[in-house]
């Protein structure tokens, strides 16, 4: 039965890992995921909840004024970085000149996007709204890079460049030649955005918005999808399969952009809007001893079971696991292909997520603040930091130990399955 599935999952799942346009967007985001990491550690040490006991409220404001600069300049615009690297790593992909692609691709961006006219004193001054550099762009920054990426490389591809001659310095050559592909790119987007704002008197930004981006957004962040992601995640790693990766190139500009919001609203003072963040599954998932949360399993197996080789594994992912890494335990124990560990391997991350979806929902723990939190902090740090409250760590620890309690029966029997062996082998070799 599983060789039959695996025939049937394994071909679609390689489709899914190696089609362009999702191996884009996972690079794209990964291009961001530096500068937004800074913005999170700003956030998170300009908001730590014990501030207002050693320093005064009026010191806290002018603190977070004057730093919170660094959270708008990475997270508050992390559109721009998004559009930027699918515009480079589309082109890149296509072996045209990939900087290029990046810029034209922005541009491309930014005529869509409408400019407020604010009047200070008299002085007429044009300004994005930086909402429209964040979250509320996502949608509209991918799908403007993804088509002017593809213009720009067909144009390339067709051979539409000026070509300088030899002896001209290749910074020089190099945008000679993109001058034609950005032009046309440019132009095209030029028009839409004209014929959109005056034929429809709208602008693509609310059209898109309303249209496409709320309505994934709002049902990318309910608990029944979630839930299936994280089923298929765990049965593609079952199977051998990368199911993060997999999988978070789909749902990662959902999750994002939900991240995104709850950001605006936390630096906002605002309610967070959203339970589904990028980092409820990075920190309440993924962040507990890897994929399938193993942990509670090293755990166990260490404390609890007394194979020999089950102690070995564990001994081997007791590193790693602390730090969210866990294909010592994957390819050890092994996870991989093995009947009996399949039930708690899937019934687990499910039953969490579900758990964590229910104290977000009723208010027993805030909800994520939006900041990004690697995924290799340690359990009870990560918590704190993706909900700046201790509550968060709490919840990593019941979360652990449901894990810790499902997975146990089934260690118990792989246990004794193990240790018969080992039995038997001391026997032949004592024989």
């Amino acid at each position: 039965m599983f060789e039959k599935f695996s025939q049937f999952l394994i071909p679609i799942a390689g489709k899914l890992n190696n089609n362009r346009y999702l191996q884009v967007i996972r690079d794209a985001f990964m291009l961001a995921f530096p500068l937004t990491i800074f913005g999170s550690i700003v956030v998170v040490l300009t908001n730590l909840p014990f501030l207002n006991k050693f320093l005064s409220d009026e010191f806290i404001a002018s603190f977070q004024s004057s730093f919170g600069i660094a959270s708008q300049a990475t997270m508050g615009i992390m559109s721009v970085f998004v559009v930027f690297g699918i515009g480079y790593y589309l082109s890149k992909s296509y072996n045209v000149e990939a900087v290029f692609g990046g810029v034209i691709a922005l541009a491309s961006f930014l005529i869509l996007t409408p400019f407020m006219i604010e009047t200070d004193a008299g002085a007429v001054t044009n300004v994005i709204p930086l909402d429209r550099l964040g979250a509320k762009g996502m949608f509209l920054g991918m799908i403007t890079a993804f088509l002017a990426g593809e213009i720009y490389r067909r144009a390339v591809q067709k051979d539409l460049t000026i070509k300088m001659p030899a002896g001209v310095p290749p910074a020089v050559a190099k945008s000679f030649a993109a001058l034609f592909p950005a032009l046309i790119t440019l132009t095209i987007f030029l028009f839409i955005n004209v014929l959109v704002t005056q034929a429809f008197n709208t602008n693509l930004h609310d059209f898109i918005y309303d249209v496409i981006q709320a309505p994934l957004v709002g049902l990318g962040g309910g608990l029944i999808p979630t839930l299936i992601a994280v089923f298929v995640i765990q049965l593609l790693w079952f199977f051998g399969l990368h199911g993060q990766i997999i999988i978070n190139s789909v749902m990662d500009p959902i999750w994002n952009t939900l991240a995104l919001e709850n950001y605006d609203k936390f630096v906002q003072g605002g309610e967070l809007p959203n339970i589904v963040t990028k980092s409820f599954m990075d920190v309440f998932t993924v962040g507990m001893g890897g994929t399938g949360m193993t942990l509670a399993v090293i755990v166990a197996i260490l404390v609890f079971m007394r194979s020999k080789q089950m102690k070995q594994v564990a001994k081997l992912g007791a590193g790693p696991g602390i730090f969210n890494v866990n294909e010592p335990i994957i390819f050890g124990l092994p996870i991989v292909m093995n009947p009996m560990i399949i039930v708690p391997w899937i019934l687990a991350p499910m039953i969490v997520t579900a758990v964590t979806y229910f104290a977000f929902a009723t208010g027993i723990v805030p909800k994520t603040t939006g900041v990004t939190v690697p995924w290799t902090v340690p359990i009870g740090i990560s918590g704190y930091l993706a909900t700046n409250s201790l509550m968060g760590s709490l919840l990593q620890i019941v979360n652990f130990f449901i894990v810790f309690a499902i997975w146990f029966p089934f260690l118990k029997i792989i246990d004794g399955v193990n240790i018969k062996k080992e039995k038997e082998e001391e026997m032949k070799k004592a024989s």
